[in-house]
């Protein structure tokens, strides 16, 4: 972006668990360290949130998909949603999924070594079918495949208000 690298990560500070975006000219020196997505209090996404695979270039922006974790009674909650960034400023949020788009509900995701947990791992997008492949890891203890059209995905982000 404009001449530097550009890094989207979380760092927990005082005990605050945001996506934060970076900016290095030479990969050794960061600095432009700003707050991308926060965790939103009282949402699906209100205690952490991270970035999971590395972000989709389309036309419409940068295609996000980052995890949101909420505590409950019963252990931690992590699902994923979206969020679209602008192609010409990575920094500009354009849209952000209102609610969580997938999280755990089937028994191999319910049960195993982390329970309740859907975490994705990678994406590819098959530019013939449009239809993104997203590999995540369920519970913890097993690796798993869901698909969606890109199309579709990108015109529900685009109907959640920023």
């Amino acid at each position: 972006f404009k001449g530097r690298w550009v890094l989207i990560h979380r760092p927990i500070i005082r005990g605050e668990a945001h996506l934060w975006i970076s900016f290095s000219p030479d990969l050794k020196h960061w600095g432009d360290h700003q707050i991308l997505l926060p965790a939103r209090p009282g949402w699906w996404d209100s205690h952490r949130v991270g970035l999971c695979p590395p972000p989709i270039e389309t036309p419409e922006g940068w295609l996000i998909i980052y995890h949101g974790v909420r505590y409950t009674a019963s252990g931690s909650l992590y699902r994923l949603g979206l969020a679209l960034l602008a192609l010409d400023d990575p920094r500009r949020v354009l849209h952000r999924s209102s609610e969580w788009v997938f999280g755990p509900k089937e028994p191999y995701e319910l049960i195993g070594d982390v329970p309740g947990v859907t975490f994705s791992c990678g994406t590819i997008v098959n530019k013939d079918t449009n239809e993104l492949r997203l590999y995540y890891g369920a519970a913890d203890f097993t690796l798993c495949l869901a698909t969606a059209n890109m199309e579709e995905l990108l015109d529900y982000l685009k109907s959640c208000p920023c």
